[in-house]
């Protein structure tokens, strides 16, 4: 009987500790992360990403498992300051801005590597903290389309880049620029040709990587009719000959590189457009056969990896924030971005203690043209994003509350009008913003929180407003949330105030609280 219990018990605790095998789960984030690059230094990992027409701009983000990131670092503060980026003159850079990075470690230091319709240049920063900076930056014309930094074994130095066409250039020694007296040269005449030739998104994205002495050149392409598409280019000098094949074609996950990890793994890390919330990056385990990397088990994209279990998003990549700062602390935390350029002397976290306040400074006639909404994103599959504002010194046409930014964008906030205040919900649903919803205010504190459900493609957000913060009012009408391309990027809660008829006013924002879930399904 003793040695049947013991055995029991072994039993039982041999399913306990198979019950408790931590596994990874795609996405490995649920949150709009697009075009990824990623490297390895000893035994931490790097990744940058796009955030275009946001500012900061070019975010760094840290892991120790490949599959929980948090954010340390933007390489800029503004990318560069022209009407399209400062929201001037009826102008913006609504999916434009800084587009794919590159990201390299090489001799010591790090380099972030990005490049803009906006400005027509390439834009090559350097550090030698990635997670602390300061970052400088070298600027250089033109603007060089989904490169890929390179820094070959004989020391030579290079860009790929383009699309269909694949071409490279080779760079200066100090990398700030071309090379004096070098020319552009055509590297790939049709990289999508694995893929077919029918039409659809030409091959690019270019990340390019050596292992064992062979180099391996990553595209993605869109064939017309088709999904997004991995292809890998092979060959054995970096000038060529190039074989190609297609590497990936399941549920559109696409676009990205290899890693390895220190115990000799790899994976190919892609990201998937998965409607309003963005473009989300997956892993996809590598072995390598005949010497080329075979992506995915049986050429599918796994539901589940044989890496740490997924941590909370809260708050490494989004973050509640009370607006309390102590000395040393920054002005604002890394999960918080502004929509373009900001004007720094229009918003302060210390004129109130507490508080975020967003002032006016000019008059505005439209949402996505003004200036300082305060961003982050949203997160699948559901979150709620909610705050207090206090509307005591608004003035007369101006607006405050909260947002859910994109092209068909959403709003819930407080109006002033004709000497009287009154909440109101504002839907973009049509592709231009119409008042659903008006309800008189007669006090100075509201409430407002939207509720986002992404959840099986749902792609819909409810907003609601509430005047003493425990009973909640559905407001308008549900928002529909697709991605469009315009924007180019997931939708984000905002937090905003802009005038329409005279400037000096401001609103107070006690706090953004950020929660992965919603009360309505």
């Amino acid at each position: 009987m003793r040695n049947q219990l013991l055995f029991l018990s072994f039993l039982l605790f041999g399913l306990g500790v198979f019950a408790q095998k931590k596994v990874a789960t795609n996405p490995i984030i649920h949150a709009d992360v697009p075009d990824m690059a990623m490297i390895r230094v000893g035994n931490t990992y790097y990744m940058s990403s796009t955030t275009m027409h946001m500012s900061p701009g070019l975010p760094i983000m840290k892991s120790k498992d490949l599959v929980n990131w948090q954010l340390v670092s933007y390489t800029y503060d503004t990318l560069a300051t022209v009407d399209a980026l400062t929201l001037t003159n009826g102008k913006s850079t609504y999916g434009r801005g800084s587009w794919a990075s590159s990201l390299r470690y090489h001799k010591g230091i790090f380099y972030a590597t990005t490049f803009a319709q906006t400005t027509g240049k390439t834009y090559i920063y350097t550090t030698k903290n990635i997670e602390k900076g300061p970052w400088k930056v070298a600027t250089f014309k033109p603007s060089y389309h989904d490169h890929t930094l390179f820094f070959d074994d004989d020391g030579r130095n290079y860009l790929i880049y383009g699309a269909g066409k694949l071409k490279i250039v080779e760079l200066n020694a100090d990398i700030t620029g071309v090379k004096e007296g070098t020319t552009e040269q055509v590297l790939i005449e049709n990289a999508s040709t694995p893929s077919g030739t029918g039409g659809g998104l030409p091959a690019e994205g270019s990340q390019l990587f050596k292992v064992n002495g062979k180099y391996y050149l990553f595209n993605i392409s869109w064939p017309r009719g088709g999904m997004r598409t991995v292809l890998i280019h092979r060959a054995d000098k970096i000038t060529g000959p190039w074989e190609g094949r297609v590497a990936l074609q399941d549920l559109g996950v696409a676009q990205g590189g290899l890693i390895d990890t220190p115990d000799g793994r790899w994976f190919a890390y892609l990201f998937r457009d998965f409607g309003g919330v963005g473009r989300i990056p997956y892993l996809v385990p590598v072995k390598w056969e005949n010497g080329w990397p075979v992506l995915g088990e049986n050429g599918k994209v796994p539901e589940t990896l044989d890496l740490p279990t997924n941590k909370s998003l809260i708050p490494s990549i989004v973050a509640s924030d009370y607006f309390t700062r102590k000395k040393g602390d920054a002005a604002l935390p890394l999960v918080w971005q502004w929509n373009h350029n900001p004007d720094n002397a229009l918003w302060s976290v210390s004129d109130r203690n507490g508080f975020l306040r967003l002032k006016t400074g000019r008059v505005d006639t439209s949402f996505v043209l003004a200036r300082n909404t305060l961003t982050q994103r949203t997160i699948g599959p559901e979150s709620t994003g909610s705050t207090l504002l206090d509307v005591s010194n608004m003035k007369e046409g101006d607006f405050a509350g909260l947002s859910l930014l994109q092209k068909n964008y959403g709003l819930v906030g407080v109006k002033v009008g004709k000497g009287t205040k009154s909440i109101v919900m504002v839907s973009a649903n049509t592709g231009k913003p119409i008042d659903i919803e008006n309800i008189p205010l007669s006090q100075n504190a509201v409430y407002f929180k939207a509720e986002c459900n992404f959840r099986n493609r749902a792609d819909v957000a409810h907003f609601f407003y509430s005047l003493d913060g425990k009973i909640w009012t559905k407001i308008g009408e549900p928002l529909k949330m697709p991605y469009t391309i315009p924007h180019f990027m997931g939708y984000r809660f905002g937090l905003f105030n802009y005038a329409t008829q005279m400037v000096g006013g401001f609103a107070d924002f006690d706090y953004f609280r950020i929660e992965d879930k919603i009360s309505e399904k």
